[in-house]
Order: structure tokens, then sequence, then C-alpha cells
């Protein structure tokens, strides 16, 4: 990374996530020492990027030719309403001190529940939206949009976020921004976890495994993944789920699934999702999948509310273990894991997404000999004796 070029904040000066990808990218300089995001006696935010206090000759123009990454993500401290004024107010002091452009890194994307309106003009979906649809949002405002234009007019130039799930919200972000709009799919971390873990049990071929989808919106996603796994007998199972209410789902076998559950009896099954809130449908499936005696149900997912009620339902015996990523960083809480860290692994992707940004500004890529996320598990979890002795036995194969 070129320092002189790239300065990397956060909406938080201590926010780990922000400093681990600032430290990826090569920044010697901690946050703390690039802004000052302090208060007025009134409360009101003012962030302030450090300036040589003897320096008359550089008003206003300190970050002349730079380019300024905000990296945001969710606080145990904040709510997501303060922290979205944090990053307005951010990028617009980059940019009125001369910054050349204003990049946003926001690994959860905010406001991407309310991706459409009450009217037809008021999102680009993929599916045709009916009366039930409209109905849904009726007195309701278009956030996602409302959210990416703000964000335009502070200054932000780019966004990038992490497996938004919302065809809307992405189209909406890319006219905004112009094309400078980038959902980046962990697609590579799942398939190398998944590969050189033993969180699953497969044959050489892919024997033994299946992939589930939820629904139809994870059906590309979960597609995509059986193609990179290149294991070419593992099986695909789709499902179909129907809300009846706002915490109650029915689950069938869609009639498109290449596999039935049948097939897949006595096979480990990696149910994927891009999110989970209420954990209502991920149990309701585990129990569907349960019914069918399967090796082991593992979920796996990008975005991790860790709501109480989520948290209580997810601890069902239904689901063997969740393995997600920290986009949002609460995850990491022990607290906030609660019971489910007897079988919670969060794999950490402040490097990857480093990395990422390196590819997107075409900056010299980063040394890749070591792994590109690292891992986070309770001694809590079941699987944890096993990667002590695992750490031991490779440490012993070096020292050879």
């Amino acid at each position: 990374m070129t320092e002189s070029k790239y300065i990397v904040v956060g909406n938080s000066s201590d926010d780990p996530f922000a400093i681990d990808v600032a430290f990826s990218m090569g920044q010697s300089e901690d946050i703390a020492d690039q802004i000052s995001l302090k208060h007025f006696a009134n409360s009101e935010f003012c962030p302030r990027f450090i300036s040589d206090e003897q320096d008359f000759n550089q008003i206003g123009n300190k970050l002349q030719g730079k380019s300024v990454i905000i990296v945001s993500t969710s606080s145990l401290v904040m709510s997501r309403q303060s922290l979205t004024m944090r990053t307005l107010m951010i990028a617009r002091a980059a940019k009125e001190n001369g910054a050349s452009e204003v990049i946003l890194v926001e690994p959860d994307l905010y406001y991407s529940a309310q991706d459409r309106g009450p009217r037809n003009e008021l999102g680009e979906t993929d599916f045709a939206r009916d009366q039930k649809d409209l109905k849904k949002f009726d007195g309701q405002l278009f956030t996602a949009k409302l959210y990416a234009e703000m964000l335009k007019l502070s200054g932000v130039d780019r966004v990038l976020t992490v497996h938004n799930h919302s065809h809307s919200v992405q189209q909406m972000f890319d006219d905004v921004f112009g094309g400078k709009f980038y959902n980046i799919i962990p697609y590579d971390i799942y398939v190398d976890y998944l590969l050189n873990s033993n969180i699953v049990k497969y044959g050489d071929d892919g024997e033994g495994l299946a992939l589930c989808a939820p629904d139809k919106g994870a059906r590309d996603f979960v597609k995509e993944m059986c193609v990179r796994l290149k294991l070419n007998k593992a099986k695909f199972l789709l499902l179909d789920k129907e809300r009846t209410s706002e915490r109650e789902v029915s689950i069938t076998m869609h009639p498109e699934s290449e596999s039935s559950l049948e097939d897949v009896r006595g096979h480990d099954i990696v149910l994927f999702d891009d999110m989970v809130r209420t954990g209502s449908t991920v149990v309701q499936t585990c129990k569907l999948l349960k019914e069918i005696k399967p090796g082991k149900t593992v979920f796996a997912l990008t975005h991790f509310y860790a709501s109480e009620e989520g948290r209580i339902k997810m601890a069902h015996p239904a689901i063997d273990e969740i393995l997600t990523l920290n986009t949002i960083p609460t995850v990491l809480n022990r607290d906030i894991q609660g019971r489910l860290r007897k079988k919670m692994v969060v794999l950490k992707i402040e490097k990857w997404l480093a990395l990422n940004l390196c590819r997107i500004l075409e900056l010299p890529q980063l040394n890749t000999n070591d792994s590109f996320y690292s891992i986070d598990m309770s001694s809590k979890n079941l699987r944890w004796k096993h990667k002590i002795w695992l750490s031991e036995q490779l440490k012993a194969l070096n020292q050879r």
C-alpha cells in the first residue's frame, strides 16, 4: 500500500475491525493518529483529520491527492443511526479538506432490509411485485435509496460491501455510484474452510456431503459453491419456504431440487444463507433435515445478527454447528455468543477485505502465503481439541 495516497480510518478510532483492515493494507499509523473523532460540549460529533498545528500552508488541503477509506462496522455501544451519521460527516470532512476520493467499506450494508417502497417504481426487483408485496411496505420509505443518496451527497465515491442479498439494493447502489459499487461474495473463504478443516466429513470426490439452499434466493450462491468446491459427487438440495407469520415458516422440498431428502440421508449437510435474524427459518429447516438422520448439520452464513431471540432458537440441537463471518464484529464477543459458543466458528475477514480492496484499487497485491482469514473458536467448541492437535502436528512437520 502507498501510504502517501491511501488513508484508512474507521467511524470509531478503536474499532479492531478497521484497525486490522488498515494494518493488512500496510498502514503503519494508528487510526487514532489519522483522525480525531471528537464531540462538542453539546454532544455533537465533529471529526477532524489530524494535521501539523504549525503548518499554515496546507489549510483545508491536507488530504489533497489522497483517497480516504472509511471502514464502517456495527458496535455494541453505538446505534446504526449514530454510526451512519459519523460516516457521513467523516466523508464530508475528507472532501472539504482536499481528498480526491472517499471509499466506504461497510461489510454489512446498513438499511438493506428496506430495499423497496410501496410503489412499483421504488425498487428494481427480480420478480413481479404483487399487491401483497407492495402492501408490506405501505407507509414506509425506501430507506436503502435514501441511505445511498446521503452517502453520495456526503462525498462517498465508492462503496464496498459483502454478500448483500438484495437485487434491488445492488441495482440501486450501482446506479447511484455510477458502477462503483462492489458486492464481494466470500466464496473463497467458505471453500477454503470446508476443504481444509474437519467441520464436515466426505469422500475424496465429495461423497457423503450435501450443500443445501433454504430457498430460491440462495440457490445461485449455493450452486456456485458446488462448482468451486470441485467435489463432483457432493449433492445439491434446494428447499422452499413460505412465511406463515412474522416468526413462523413452512419448509418443503422445492420441485427444482437436484436431490431429494432421501438422497442425502446420512450425509453431512451444510445449509448456506446470507444472514440470520430470528433463527426461525434455519431451525425449522434443520429440524426437517434431521428427520432423514444426516451425519451432521452445519449452518453457514455471512451476517450474524446476534439477537437474544436468535441465540435461544439456534441453541436447538437440530443445528450441530454454526459457521459465520465477522461482518458484524459483535459476534466475536463470547457473551453475545452465549450458549452458541459451543458450536460456533467465526472466520475473520479483515485481510480478505484488504486483498479485495487492493484488487479493486489496482494496488500491488498483498502477500498471501499465509491464510487470507483467521479463525476464532471458543475452547467450548467440540472441535477445539482437534484444532490444538492439528496445530501441534503441523508445527512438528515444519521442524523436521
